[in-house]
């Protein structure tokens, strides 16, 4: 009962980072780029500085190492589920976490760097996209493996 709890928390975790992405890339990036490029890049800063509180780091992180605990244990303890759900925490590790750190993080920081807010919007805003494209499909499959860890 206690693994399933587990599991089934993986799979919130993972969806609701998912979501996350998933709302940057629908809509929040397309309604920034219809403000002034300076008011983007200004609001895209404000973004970037909230992003790291609590709320949001305890849902990113807890959707790394709440699966990949919750994988592994099912491995050792014999659970068909546990397999799918250490798969789930490696898609959410290379595709979400590691695309965060080596491509998104430093793109926020040059933003957050560049002298002329409207210019480092316009080199920022496409790639930056991108990106969070790639963390919104691998949140996406990551949750989809977690869930069929629970069949």
């Amino acid at each position: 009962m206690v693994w399933t709890i587990f599991a089934v928390a993986s799979v919130v975790l993972l969806g609701v980072s998912a979501g996350v992405f998933f709302g940057f890339s629908s809509f929040i990036m397309s309604g920034l780029a219809r403000a002034d490029d300076a008011a983007a890049g200004a609001a895209m800063n404000g973004i970037n500085e909230t992003a790291p509180l609590p709320a949001f780091m305890s849902v990113f992180f807890g959707a790394l190492l709440v699966p990949a605990g919750t994988g592994i244990w099912g491995l050792v303890d014999g659970r068909d589920g546990g397999a799918w759900i250490l798969a789930a925490a490696a898609v959410y590790l290379v595709g979400t976490f590691g695309v965060t750190a080596a491509v998104n993080v430093p793109l926020n920081n040059r933003l957050l760097a560049a002298q002329d807010k409207a210019a480092g919007w316009r080199a920022y805003r496409r790639p930056w996209t991108a990106w969070n494209h790639v963390r919104t499909l691998a949140g996406v499959v990551a949750t989809a493996l977690a869930a069929v860890g629970l069949l």
